[in-house]
């Protein structure tokens, strides 16, 4: 399971005044901490509240990469915001992320060619969320092949099935843990799949609980990847554990801590 750490959001009230403030030690201590907990990448967004998010996520990017080499994926909506951040910086990027339209596709797309980054695709288009595993499937068979098209690797292809919260499309939740297991077969090489889970838990009692059974789901339909709060160690352990499970790590009495180290 790829770890994205997701606290790095001007959404966060704390998160924001950083960002307004220029307070490089806050933004710092939320990466080191998620890199301590097992994240291997870090998504930066400077949230609703970002004046100037132009300038906002280069300096969000010096400042991180000041104290981590880890992989930043750059989390907007705004093609100019995320290349404002791709010209600063050194390391892996994650382009996060382009919808299915074909004219988001193809400014980003040969964006993330540019800078050599990993791309994410969620399925979603200026037509609105899919409410079925079809349209999400038909979604994604666009992104991959605009991606082959225009030449993207579609092995550094993420997709998004887009997770809705369990307390307003309970309905939905069979279809897009399907449609995890139905992109993995959409084109040979296959694309990664990958899912923004704090999303699933919105508005319900339990948020904790919903996060670890639904990922824990989500790895047995093929999940490759996710946005999460690493500093969850209950759901950090149930990943790796439903991953074991899986046969995809070698048991032994400390696996929870071999993986972690790994």
């Amino acid at each position: 399971m790829y770890i994205i750490g997701e606290l790095i959001n001007g959404m966060y009230a704390d998160i924001g005044k950083a960002i307004k403030e220029k307070d490089k030690k806050v933004i710092q201590k939320y990466a080191q901490e998620q890199i301590a907990h097992g994240a291997d990448a870090l998504d930066l967004n400077c949230g609703p509240a970002s004046r100037e998010p132009v300038s906002d996520m280069p300096w969000l990017v010096e400042t991180v990469q000041q104290v981590t080499d880890k992989p930043l994926a750059l989390d907007s909506s705004k093609p100019q915001v995320i290349e404002a951040g791709l010209k600063v910086l050194k390391n892996k990027a994650i382009i996060n992320s382009t919808t299915a339209d074909r004219e988001k596709l193809e400014i980003l797309v040969p964006l993330a060619k540019k800078y050599n980054a990993r791309l994410i695709g969620i399925t979603i288009s200026s037509g609105g969320i899919p409410q079925n595993k079809d349209q999400r499937v038909e979604l994604a068979a666009n992104i991959v092949s605009t991606c082959v098209d225009l030449g993207f690797p579609v092995e550094d292809l993420y997709l998004d099935p887009i997770v809705l919260p369990v307390n307003v499309a309970q309905a939905q939740m069979g279809d897009i843990l399907d449609s995890i297991k139905e992109f993995k077969i959409i084109s040979d090489p296959s694309p990664k799949t990958i899912v923004g889970l704090s999303n699933v838990s919105q508005g319900t009692s339990v948020r904790g609980l919903v996060n670890r059974i639904f990922l824990t789901m989500a790895i047995t339909y093929g999940l490759d990847a996710a946005i999460l709060d690493p500093k969850d160690k209950e759901l950090v352990d149930s990943a790796i554990t439903a991953e074991l499970i899986l046969n995809k790590h070698i048991y032994c009495d400390s696996f929870l801590d071999a993986c972690r180290k790994k």
